[in-house]
């Protein structure tokens, strides 16, 4: 599934990947609907349950079950046709702000299913923390702020970008900009 571009034409889910190839996405691509749902799962927990929910009366048959959900989970987060690569080379995930006449209040699942909340695995303190990085707060600051020492400063933004892939700042303001971590006002 890396390097895959989905759209949607006509209510149904289109795919292109690497080789240029442009095909829909059917219930026999069982092996690539596998892989998306399992990365929904462990990335969108929450997204995923609710997908689980809306689909369940299809369950008795896993294959359809298991197609609805990944393509429900496509047309809410990947629809358009763009140049940017839904899932780039790494298995990471770009998702989209999809066109929808249900947004902005009429749809019960946004923010759930059409764009989630990742699962970055961060605890409330380590989170609370990384708010004050991304506002550019001084570690120092940070410290009193949140009567913390330095050194426990330190090791929460450290181990946080380590759950991340985070390397420095940089990488960190990165990921929290493409996952929505701290929504502007």
């Amino acid at each position: 599934m890396k390097n895959t571009e989905f759209f949607m034409f006509e209510k149904t889910v289109y795919l292109k990947q690497g080789d240029g190839v442009v095909r829909e996405l059917t219930e026999e691509d069982r092996e690539e609907i596998k892989w998306l749902n399992n990365r929904v799962e462990s990335l969108y927990p929450k997204c995923f349950k609710r997908l689980k929910e809306v689909y369940k009366k299809s369950q008795a048959n896993i294959t359809l079950h298991q197609h609805r959900i990944a393509a429900r989970f496509c047309r809410c987060n990947f629809g358009n046709l763009d140049n940017v690569t839904d899932i780039n080379s790494k298995g990471e995930f770009n998702l989209e702000d999809v066109i929808c006449p249900l947004k902005g209040g009429f749809c019960a699942d946004e923010g759930v299913i059409c764009n989630p909340e990742i699962n970055t695995n961060i605890s409330p303190s380590e989170m609370r923390v990384l708010e004050l990085v991304y506002n550019n707060v001084p570690k120092d600051e940070i410290a009193n702020q949140l009567f913390l020492s330095k050194h426990t400063v330190n090791n929460h933004i450290r181990n946080a970008y380590t759950r991340i892939g985070a390397h420095e700042k940089a990488d960190f303001i990165a990921y929290a900009h493409k996952h929505k971590l701290f929504p502007e006002d």
